[in-house]
């Protein structure tokens, strides 16, 4: 077997996230128990597991996402995931972050996880002298609030 990234989260209301991770992956849990769900993927590949438990903050995670090869791969993912009953909480094209030109589409699952759609088109920016203008996702923050599915 490959290696394959593992993200365990810790979720409010797991009725609420599993509608979320349905839409977003577009399949169903290959494991449900009581406060308990995972995913396993192919495509991308990775190991997604819900924890129904408390979640105080953000916590250390910043946001997550998935990385495609194109702008046209990035739109394609945008208009299935709104065909899926997302709302797309926030599109970038060609914006600076963590140091790279990329465009990208967020969505924010019930627990207010940012995941994010995104493209390099340029990596590898020098450092300027406002660092914030170029540190990851810092444009993105602001405008990302909790959104549920169907909301």
């Amino acid at each position: 077997m490959q290696p394959k990234l593992h993200l365990a989260l810790n979720v409010n209301n797991l009725t609420e996230s599993l509608a979320f991770y349905r839409a977003l992956w577009g399949t169903e849990p290959v494991k449900l128990r009581t406060g308990y769900a995972k995913f396993d993927l192919a495509e991308p590949p990775v190991n997604l597991t819900l924890n129904e438990r408390p979640v105080k903050e953000a916590g250390g995670i910043n946001h997550l996402g998935i990385q495609v090869g194109s702008t046209a791969t990035v739109l394609e993912m945008k208009e299935r995931l709104q065909q899926r009953g997302l709302t797309i909480a926030l599109e970038e094209r060609e914006t600076n972050c963590c140091y790279a030109i990329q465009d990208k589409v967020w969505v924010v699952d019930p627990n207010g996880y940012r995941w994010e759609v995104f493209v390099v088109l340029e990596d590898h920016l020098p450092e300027v002298a406002n660092a914030q203008a170029s540190a990851c996702c810092v444009t993105a923050q602001p405008e990302m609030v909790q959104i549920g599915v169907g909301k």
